[in-house]
């Protein structure tokens, strides 16, 4: 029953469906990069490195630290359409996130469980749309994989350009609300 609701699904719907799927496994992965135990050793390393990084980014005037934001996550967001890839790129990207966000906790002596402040981030715009993006990116190479596999690969590039249009969009919309915040 479910397979010919897939087969009988419009392509748009589809390609929601895989965005969405792509969505859940990006926090579960993200939340197992939080989950995962660390070393006082290796708090305080990714700490002071995540330390570094604010004071850098801090010390830049709002319009380069927005510049700067959105090169990192485009980059990332890019690497993720690759096909094969691109989406273990970006479980290894999640996964890493999800380990410096609980050595931040852990390391900024924070009150809270490193997966509430995980969740908490949500309550920002940038953070969904990063997620979003990153999504929409593995999304983006599983059906340019399928295509080329199936030898229609050409048709898909044009769908992979609109993608990435998209996705450099909320990147860019997240990236100046993240530096506005910072």
């Amino acid at each position: 029953m479910a397979f010919n609701f897939w087969r009988n699904a419009p392509t748009k719907m589809k390609r929601i469906l895989t965005i969405a799927a792509f969505f859940l496994l990006s926090i579960i992965i993200t939340v197992s990069g939080i989950l995962t135990p660390l070393s006082n050793k290796e708090i305080n390393i990714l700490g002071k490195e995540l330390d570094g990084a604010h004071q850098t980014i801090g010390s830049l005037p709002e319009m380069q630290q927005a510049s700067f934001i959105f090169g990192n996550n485009f980059m990332i967001c890019l690497a993720g359409f690759v096909p094969i890839f691109g989406p273990v790129f970006e479980c290894y990207v999640l996964y890493s996130t999800g380990v410096v966000i609980s050595a931040y906790s852990s390391y900024e002596s924070i009150q809270m469980s490193p997966l509430v402040l995980f969740f908490l981030l949500f309550l920002f715009p940038f953070t969904w749309l990063e997620f979003l993006a990153y999504s929409t990116a593995m999304a983006g190479s599983l059906w340019l994989t399928w295509q080329i596999i199936q030898r229609t690969g050409r048709k898909e590039i044009k769908n992979a350009c609109i993608l990435i249009s998209i996705c450099a969009v909320m990147l860019l919309m997240g990236s100046i609300i993240e530096a506005a915040l910072i």
